[in-house]
Order: structure tokens, then sequence, then C-alpha cells
């Protein structure tokens, strides 16, 4: 096969399933905004999909407030109506490449809400007949550093009381329950942690080429996708003894994980206007009569670190999502931080990766083009098989085959290392993509954002020119016009296809060229020592 071929094809490949990818993110549906209900029925308890309040109880509206709380890392506003946390701001990420704001991943705003609610619901819980105003106290530290607000409330005897705790540099919120039963009968109650989001992105949001949706993992289902398509379709409906729930989008994710062991959980979603639902439930917890009972649960809000989501919850992790190359991207960005601890620049590391990467592919790199040679020393005699055999595709095959064996040339040798290369170029794409480490990570000189495109496309320019060029060491065997004219335009083709490709795969695979190049001649001149031209 004419290793021009191959590239064209793989390269077409490649760069066609990525770009239908966007296209289908950047088409997907928006559902029309809907009124939003009150509450939904899930099993046995009603789980609150609103934090209104509902009729009975609108007197006591006027006292709920928005209460700051946060760390070094986390800046939260929690709702002390039913205790949500309706804004989250990561301190460490602006909200632009150079900005002051920062980035907010939860978020109550006109048209659109992403907020993380807890409570206690079945037949006792404090969230079963509307959400509670709380009554706060704190923000208070406590004498490991960590952050804590108690909020409290009490209803028939029985004293409710939620407690937010935040460790120094964690992204992770805890949220205990405390019931004390101050009754003659015994009580039951159930702990939900739920994210509900509008299923649409905010007015003006560039939608990223990567999945926003629900994501669950249960004792059988390690990590698995549940769109909000499939949330207004069908409500999830799943038992485990361990799991989490949470929201993707691009870089960050927000998931609850309950911390009761030995009580079964229930996974769940509903979709209430145009606001989907994810969320996991205790099954019923008895509090004795004049007994008390805790029950707790994790957020985590904040960046696809995978280092913090593991700590954070089993699993947790593979919301770091790499697609089906993931064992490939792993492996890549593992590299990647390794590098970048000796060099401190995502870019340079990028450019290390490529050289070991290259470096380790030498060998194939070498048995391609000595093929390529050997093929292109042939034509001659292949075009007087095809002057000898005319039209007989049966005896010209055969003919072929038998020159091949006589000239020891293997007519797929150029198209192995291209086929290593697109999976490598396919999981760097996702590596790039994905990892939260290299948004907003600079370069040098105009490149101050790896994991966008290239500003001033400059090095889409010397992509294009290094193709030019290594096509021009390759003079090629293909004698139909048509095919001839798709090759010589192949570098502006896949120049166009990576201008809007993240600057670091178009580093990536630039400096990939020429190394090729510098590999080509010198494997060139290797083989014109021994008379192979």
């Amino acid at each position: 096969m004419e290793s021009q071929r191959s590239l064209l094809f793989f390269g077409l490949l490649a760069v066609s399933y990525l770009l239908f990818s966007a296209w289908q993110d950047d088409k997907a549906p928006k559902p029309a905004p809907a009124a939003v209900t009150q509450s939904v029925p899930a099993g046995d308890a009603t789980l609150p999909a609103s934090n209104d309040l509902p009729q009975a109880a609108q007197s006591q509206a006027n006292q709920a407030q928005l209460i700051s709380f946060g760390n070094d890392v986390l800046s939260l506003s929690v709702d002390t109506r039913g205790g949500d946390i309706v804004s989250a701001k990561l301190d460490k990420f602006a909200k632009e490449l150079g900005g002051e704001e920062r980035f907010a991943l939860l978020t109550r705003e006109p048209g659109f809400d992403y907020v993380a609610m807890s409570g206690l619901i079945g037949t006792d819980g404090s969230d079963t007949k509307g959400r509670p105003v709380y009554s706060a106290k704190g923000p208070v530290a406590l004498a490991d550093g960590s952050q804590q607000l108690e909020l409290d409330y009490s209803a028939n005897g029985v004293s409710y009381k939620k407690f937010l705790t935040l460790a120094p540099g964690k992204y992770v919120v805890n949220t205990r329950f405390e019931v004390q039963n101050g009754t003659d009968k015994p009580l039951s109650v159930q702990l939900f942690g739920q994210l509900k989001r509008t299923n649409h992105e905010p007015e003006g949001h560039m939608v990223a080429h990567s999945y926003t949706g629900a994501v669950y993992s249960t004792d059988d289902e390690s990590y698995e996708k549940y769109s909000f398509d499939k949330i207004k379709e069908h409500d999830l409906a799943k038992e485990t003894g361990t799991g989490w729930v949470a929201m993707l989008q691009h870089y960050f994710v927000s998931a609850w994980a309950p911390k009761m062991d030995g009580t079964k959980l229930d996974v769940y979603s509903l979709q209430s206007g145009d606001q989907a639902i994810i969320g996991i439930k205790s099954q019923p917890v008895a509090v004795a009569a004049h007994g008390e009972a805790s029950l707790s649960a994790d957020l985590y809000v904040g960046p696809k670190d995978q280092d913090a989501l593991a700590q954070a919850a089993p699993k947790l992790e593979k919301t770091v999502d790499y697609g089906f190359l993931w064992f490939i991207s792993e492996f890549l960005f593992w590299l990647l931080k390794l590098l970048h601890g000796v060099v401190h620049n995502w870019g340079f590391a990028i450019i290390l990766l490529t050289l070991l990467v290259r470096g380790a592919m030498f060998p194939l790199t070498k048995a391609q083009f000595t093929s390529m040679a050997k093929m292109r020393n042939l034509q001659p005699k292949i075009a007087a098989l095809k002057e000898r055999f005319g039209d007989d595709r049966q005896r010209m095959s055969q003919g072929m085959m038998e020159l091949y064996k006589k000239e020891g040339v293997n007519p797929l040798g150029g198209c192995f290392p291209l086929l290593l290369q697109m999976p490598i170029f396919m999981a760097l794409y996702y590596v790039l993509q994905e990892s939260v480490e290299l948004r907003q990570a600079p370069f040098m000189l105009w490149i101050h954002d790896l994991s966008t495109k290239d500003p001033f496309f400059v090095l889409p320019l010397l992509f294009v020119a290094s193709m030019w060029f290594s096509q021009r060491l390759n003079p090629s065997t293909i004698t139909d016009p048509m095919q001839q004219k798709v090759m010589q335009f192949m570098p502006i083709m896949m120049g166009v296809f990576f201008a809007f490709f993240p600057a670091g795969l178009v580093l990536y695979w630039t400096v990939s060229n020429l190394v090729s190049i510098t590999q080509q001649l010198i494997i060139y001149k290797g083989l014109e020592k021994k008379g192979l031209k």
C-alpha cells in the first residue's frame, strides 16, 4: 500500500471522527424552557425538584438567606432554605484567560440553574413536606483548620442539624446530618444528595467538545453516562451498596458520594421542566425514640483532577473521560506529567513526549521508509509487468507477489507506523481536551493556552510547511491524476482542519513531522550508501 494513500486515509479518518464529535456537541438540540414543578415522586419518598417552599410555608420565605462559606480553593454560597449550595466559585481557576473573575461551577442565575441539593426525606425527614429554612451558626474555624457551617431546624419535637465542613485546600464538602428524636416514637429518614442542572448551556456560553451531562457509578457499573436526553425519556432507578452520581462538563465535575456503610443506596434521575436531576439516596434509616442518628455524604465540586477525585470517592477519577483509547491516554498523561515535572512547561513537555514517541518508533519508521524506497525502485519492473499481462488482473497480482517476494519488499511495510500514529494522535487529542491541568496552560510567545486553537494560526502553517516538505522527500508513485491532485492539496486540507484543534495537539504533530523529516534524511542517506536510491 502506498504510504501517501495511507496517510490520506488515516489522517482524514481521524480528523473526520474528531470533527464529527465536535459537530454532535455543537448541534445538539436545546430544549425549550418549561415551568419548574415543585416536587417529583420517586419510589417511597418525595424528592424536592425545586427549592421553593410549598404554599403553606411561604410565610417563612423572608427568613431564608445566602451564607458565604469556603476555604482557600472554594467560595460557596449556601441557601438556608434547604441548606443547598447554590454557588461554587473555584478560586484557583479564572473564568477567562488572564481575567480576574473566578470560574463558577455551581450557579443560580436567570435562565440557568446548577445547584447541589441535599436533605432528609422519608416518613419523618425534614424535607418531606417542603424545604426547611435553617438557622445558621458560623461559619467557624475548627481546630484542624477546617471551616464548618452549622444549620439548625426543629419541628414536632425533632431536631435536625446539617453540618457543612471544608478542609483546607480540598474540593470536598462533607455534609453531615444529625437527627435527635425527642419524641416517644421511632422515626424513619433517608439521606438524599442530588445535582440539578438546566439541560442546556448558559446564554453566550461556547459549548466545549466534551461530554456535558450526568454520570453515575454503582456496584455493577463503575462509570456510566446518563445523558440529558435519557433523563427526559426515562427515570433512572438503580440499587447499589456503594456509588456516586455526578454532573460533568468540560474540565469540571460535581459529585455526590454518600458515606453510609451498610446502608443500601438508590441512584435516580428526574426531569423537572427544563432541569435535569441526577441523585442518590439512602434507604430508610431508623431513629429510635429519644435516640439520634448521623447520616453523611461528600460533595465534590471542582476540577477533574484525577488524584483529588480518586481520594474523594472510589472510581470517581473515571469522570476524566479519555474515550475508548483511555488506556493510551492515561499513559500519555502520566508521561506528560512526568516530563512537566522536569521542564515546568506543558508545551516543552509535549515536545519531549513527541521526541520519545518518535524515538521509540524509529525501528518501524526505518522499515517504513526503506519499504517505500524499495517500492519506488520497483516501479519500472511493475510497469513492465503491467505491459506484459495487460488486463489480466489475476496474473498481474501473482506476478507482483512474486516480484515482492524476490526483492524482499513488504507492500504493507509503509503502513504500520501510520497505524500506530493514529491511535496516539487521537489519544493525545483526548488528553489535551480533557485534562484540566492543560486548561489555560501557556507555552511561549503568542501561545497562552495550549488547550485552545493557535490565535494566529502559526502552528497550523508550520504544520502545512512540514507536511509539504515531507511529501517532497517521498515522491508519489500514484499515476491517477485525481489522486495526484488530492495528494497535492492534502497538506492544505489537513492544515485547515488543524487550525481549529488545540494548539498543543498541533504542536505535537508539527514537531512529529519535523522529527520524521530528520529521520527520513538520516535513513535515506544510509540507503544511498547501500546503493538504494
